[in-house]
């Protein structure tokens, strides 16, 4: 497994410490996750040019990051994505949870005014990677039931960077993680992405309206904008005159990922490593590729859906790493998920972690070269 480096990321505006921990591969490849918002701050790796390509947006320090309002790179929770008038019932009773987002702020996003990803966590070096910790209070966003969550980031020697969660809680209580990492396979200052190209192995999406919340219906794919079965350049119909394009301002939609599943072939040859596309219950949910650097980046998770975000509402005026601002679409996200808004329609998967009962996922990033 890749060695780990421990370093300062500078302080909070509270005083408290940030640290950045750095994980490398045999192949030079070098990941970085910071303890603040459990983030992915870096993925770097030797491209065909033998230079060196930081394929992840983010900030020098976690002061910058604290200032963030994109959820750069961050651990989303207790609720990944939107949740119609913060409303959840579980065994009967309803919660209200932080109203953040919306035309009027009337629905609920990313585990509310102080989500997962805008704590400090703990860490710790384990021989498979980094290991964060959370504890969320009962209460914390209006979500019930103490809750502690460890996320661990895992990178091999094959350029596989995997992320496990594991969360449990004393009540019953809601349970969505994913990372919103936005990349760019040209590298994070390379501006925008739209001549990259992107696969989603998804027959099916669920229609959202104006404000991103599906109202139940799983729609075909075929004969829309929303079909990339196929590898697509991601300009290709974002402006289109379609509906779910127009709301959205580009893409910014939960896919319904098909059941397949990754070659055995694919499975690491390090025998450390603690993926298991094979055993583990992973998917092949997304694939994207840059002409320009040759990067590819393909995406395994245990979850059922995949927000394909194309960074639509990045608008700069936070200086990044080297000075760089992220405007708009220069980084997509490929957020592993359960479906948005799935309390109001009993019909998707119910992301309910029951008192007792450890949750679990997995969702795994393997950067490779074009041919």
């Amino acid at each position: 497994m890749a060695t780990i480096k421990k370093e300062s990321f500078g302080k909070l505006s509270d005083g408290r410490e940030v640290e950045l921990y750095t994980l490398r591969n045999t192949k030079g490849t070098e990941v970085k996750v910071t303890t603040y918002g459990a983030r992915l701050v870096a993925w770097s790796a030797y491209g065909k040019d033998h230079k060196r390509t930081d394929i992840v947006l983010g900030y020098a320090d976690g002061a910058a990051y604290e200032k963030d309002n994109t959820s750069m790179g961050g651990l989303v929770g207790r609720h990944a994505n939107r949740i119609a008038g913060g409303k959840v019932t579980i065994d009967g009773k309803t919660y209200q949870l932080d109203l953040n987002t919306g035309s009027h702020n009337q629905n609920h996003i990313h585990g509310g005014f102080q989500g997962f990803h805008q704590k400090l966590w703990t860490a710790e070096e384990t021989d498979q990677g980094v290991k964060f910790t959370y504890h969320a209070a009962d209460g914390e966003g209006g979500y019930p039931g103490n809750m502690t969550v460890h996320v661990l980031y895992s990178l091999s020697n094959d350029n596989e960077l995997s992320i496990r969660y594991e969360a449990v809680s004393d009540a019953d209580t809601v349970c969505n993680l994913t990372n919103h990492a936005y990349f760019n396979l040209n590298g994070f200052a390379s501006g925008p992405v739209l001549d990259q190209k992107i696969q989603i192995f998804a027959d099916k999406y669920t229609w959202a309206d104006a404000e991103s919340l599906p109202d139940g219906r799983i729609l075909d794919v075929a004969g829309t904008p929303m079909d990339l079965r196929q590898p697509t350049r991601i300009g290709e119909h974002i402006d289109d005159d379609f509906d779910e394009l127009v709301m959205g301002h580009g893409y910014d939609h939960n896919w319904v990922i098909r059941d397949e599943k990754p070659a055995v072939e694919t499975k690491p040859s390090d025998p450390s490593c603690p993926i298991d596309y094979v055993g583990g219950g992973l998917k092949k949910a997304a694939y994207a590729e840059s002409d320009q650097s040759g990067f590819t980046l393909t995406c395994y998770t245990t979850q059922p859906g995949v927000q394909f975000y194309t960074g639509n509402y990045l608008n700069g005026g936070l200086p990044g790493k080297d000075g760089v601002e992220f405007q708009r679409r220069t980084g997509f996200c490929l957020e592993t998920q359960y479906f948005p808004n799935a309390f109001a329609n009993p019909n998707f998967p119910q992301p309910i972690l029951k008192k007792g009962d450890t949750w679990k996922a997995q969702t795994v990033y393997v950067l490779g070269q074009k041919d």
